[in-house]
């Protein structure tokens, strides 16, 4: 063993992270062998057991079990045709608008995101329907696909969210809790991204134009009865799921397996079930969780050494000692957090990061719920800015070469968006109520 003082350890295992991602090395090997050799450097033949130890008891958490859940039910509802159906019923009722068309993509990833919750089905989706109607019809390559990014990555805030599923146990908070805090943040950015697209197509009639007449003639009857059928079994959903959850019935575990079965009950009421889909739709689900869970086991055995050699300590000493009080250091904690997004993937973060600052939001007097989810609104950011950014590249693989979408088009569009999260974060500075009203009325 070798005598290191806290602080040359925390340079050495944060600066390790960040190198070792720049390379080109996966985060779950990079994390896990920095633990690894900086824990038996100085804990000697006890690292095993820490490591064991604390591996061993995030896969018994019994919340993290929903995560398989809700993946698997995004998975199936991506194969259901039900974007396809809300488009066309947002098409006819919006179009005529200027600037219709992106909204109608923002308004469905916003429906998507509280049944699917994951990111790359639902930009994915987007890109594939929304995508080239935008395009065809004279939308700005940029607007297009900024709204097709900003739309499809509301899923990993709005519930039922895969990351508050593992916020939750990092930060020792309830996901219920974590759910409610994150909807009403969620609207708050959908409604921003409508107002921002509006206001431009208003300035800047030529990027966003309306759809011509001819293409939306259909009687009020018709567009009311597709918009009702394609917006009630959505809407089924998100009350099993959400509604078990806010009137206490189930935990969020249960809750997720009532979503995974209505997922097929609703796959099969659009007579889009195969037995092949669900059979890919398991193995999309054990590949994305072995994905999850390795990185979250290395990472968590990466904080246990880090926290046991008094690293957090450290962090937060530095943190609070910043000038500004409070506030100051809130605003470093954010700075933080959005520069990790451009190099690393929100997993990483949530599971690196969480346990370390989560003690230092109470210490400085924030909500614990409030706390969180500011992180996880800031952390909306990492899914588009570069170079990391996954929704730039989900777009750019979906979209469809005829329409010739470059990364630079979809790089201008994506940046008005990110500048909405930040006003979206000011204001829920502003009004924590914005926040904490939710979780103070659920049932426990």
């Amino acid at each position: 063993m070798i005598e290191l003082s806290p602080d040359i350890i925390a340079i050495i295992m944060l600066g390790g992270v960040l190198v070792g991602v720049l390379t080109g090395y996966p985060l779950a090997i990079v994390v896990g062998a920095l633990g690894l050799i900086v824990g038996y450097t100085i804990f000697g033949d006890t690292i095993g057991k820490l490591i064991y130890s604390r591996m061993y008891s995030l896969m018994l958490s019994y919340v993290i079990l929903a995560t398989p859940l809700f993946i698997f039910m995004g998975s199936m509802l991506e194969r259901s045709g039900i974007a396809e159906k809300l488009y066309d019923s947002l098409y006819l009722w919006l179009g005529g608008l200027r600037g219709g068309l992106a909204i109608s993509t923002v308004l469905i990833g916003t429906i998507l995101a509280a049944c699917v919750g994951i990111i790359g089905a639902s930009v994915t989706m987007l890109a594939i329907v929304a995508l080239p109607a935008m395009v065809k019809r004279g939308y700005s390559k940029s607007i297009a696909s900024g709204s097709v990014c900003a739309g499809g990555t509301l899923g990993i805030l709005i519930p039922p969210s895969i990351m508050l599923i593992f916020y939750g146990p990092m930060a020792e908070i309830s996901v219920g809790k974590l759910f409610f805090g994150a909807f009403i943040p969620g609207f708050l950015l959908s409604s921003l991204y409508c107002i921002y697209i509006a206001l431009r197509s208003l300035l800047q009639p030529e990027v966003a134009p309306a759809v011509p007449v001819e293409e939306r003639k259909v009687t009020s009857i018709k567009k009311t009865t597709m918009l009702v059928t394609s917006l009630f079994p959505p809407a089924l959903l998100i009350l099993a799921v959400l509604g078990t959850i806010f009137f206490g019935v189930a935990p969020p575990t249960e809750a997720a397996s009532i979503g995974a079965l209505c997922s097929i009950l609703l796959t099969i009421a659009y007579g889009k079930f195969s037995w092949q889909g669900l059979r890919e739709t398991s193995i999309l689900t054990l590949k994305m969780c072995s994905f999850i869970i390795l990185i979250a086991t290395m990472a968590f055995a990466f904080v246990g050494v880090f926290v046991g050699a008094g690293c957090g300590d450290v962090v937060k000493n530095l943190i609070i000692s910043a000038p500004g009080g409070r506030w100051g250091s809130f605003a470093v904690i954010m700075f933080i957090c959005f520069i990790l997004g451009m190099f690393i993937d929100w997993i990483g973060i949530v599971f690196i990061m969480v346990p370390i600052i989560t003690p230092i939001g109470p210490a400085l007097g924030f909500d614990p719920i409030w706390f969180a989810i500011m992180i996880c609104v800031n952390l909306q950011m990492s899914f588009m800015t570069p170079p990391f950014a996954p929704a730039l590249f989900f777009v750019r693989g979906a979209a469809d070469p005829e329409l010739k979408v470059t990364m630079a088009d979809i790089i201008r569009g994506v940046l008005p968006f990110v500048v909405l999260i930040m006003i979206a974060i000011g204001l829920c500075a502003a009004f924590p109520k914005l926040i904490l009203w939710l979780p103070s009325l659920m049932i426990n």
